[in-house]
């Protein structure tokens, strides 16, 4: 009888795949430009600041903020009041707690700088504000008054903030009340009074996006007084955005603005910020 050995079986070559590194996806950065003119008044009064925009390293630990204030100019030093404001409220954004409730922190600094404002000028001045921040690609906002906040995107300008005013209080009430016809409101001489608005005595009402905003690469921000705002559509501001620039944005703005050729003309503030 013969004995014949078992083939040994060859083992099976593992098959490796090789991954190949995963790219970090780069991180949001953005483009801006501001514009600012006097209109048919005699100073201007309109604040803005912007803070850690154009350094990567700044907005990656503390975030970004832009803020535009409108000094009323029928109430006593609207310059002063816009300033104060602003002063305040880039003081506030230096001490946010990235890892605390942000919407909270921002609507304490508007209270802050209202307080601040009104030590400065008794009550018989005061100033708009919408304040924005975006930490981690997130977008929010607070504010009080007639300022304008707008974010384009997808070939689309929306408005993002609420005025305080008495058209709204009334259509608000209007709603409350069953009557949902806005005409009244509308053509009521009264309208655009402010209702609220930093330097009046007490708490102010605060409008504020207490759930962020993901923001997406190509979205542009556009946070202006209503000398911009009150003064062109949402259409006219779509087409100053196409196809440009930050910069030219800007300019073609003003140009929309200055072709108006209101008589009244309010200071116009604007600043634009591209996600990128």
């Amino acid at each position: 009888m013969a004995f014949f050995k078992k083939k040994k079986k060859k083992k099976q070559e593992k098959q490796v795949t090789l991954v190949p590194p995963t790219e970090e996806i780069p991180r949001m950065r953005f483009n801006v430009a501001n514009l600012q003119g006097i209109g048919a008044r005699k100073r201007q009064e309109d604040s803005f600041t912007l803070a850690n925009a154009l350094d990567p390293a700044l907005y990656d630990a503390n975030g970004l903020m832009f803020c535009v204030c409108d000094g009323m100019g029928g109430m006593q030093d609207g310059k002063l009041a816009s300033e104060t404001a602003i002063s305040s409220i880039r003081n506030s954004f230096s001490l946010l707690n990235k890892a605390g409730n942000i919407p909270q922190q921002m609507k304490n600094s508007i209270q802050t700088a209202s307080a601040l404002v009104y030590s400065a000028l008794g009550g018989d001045g005061g100033s708009t504000a919408v304040m924005c921040v975006i930490i981690s690609e997130r977008l929010y906002y607070a504010g009080s008054g007639d300022s304008f906040l707008y974010i384009r995107r997808s070939g689309k300008l929306l408005r993002i903030n609420g005025e305080h005013n008495v058209c709204n209080s009334r259509y608000l009430e209007n709603i409350r009340d069953g009557e949902f016809d806005p005409t009244e409101c509308k053509n009521d001489p009264e309208a655009p009074a402010l209702t609220s608005f930093l330097g009046m005595p007490g708490e102010i009402d605060i409008d504020c996006l207490m759930r962020p905003l993901q923001l997406r690469r190509g979205d542009v921000i556009i946070a202006c007084s209503d000398g911009v705002g009150g003064v062109l559509s949402e259409a006219e501001l779509l087409t100053a955005m196409n196809d440009a620039s930050v910069a030219q944005m800007c300019q073609n703005i003003e140009q929309l603005i200055v072709a108006h050729a209101r008589p009244n003309q309010d200071n116009y503030t604007a600043l634009v910020v591209e996600c990128v």
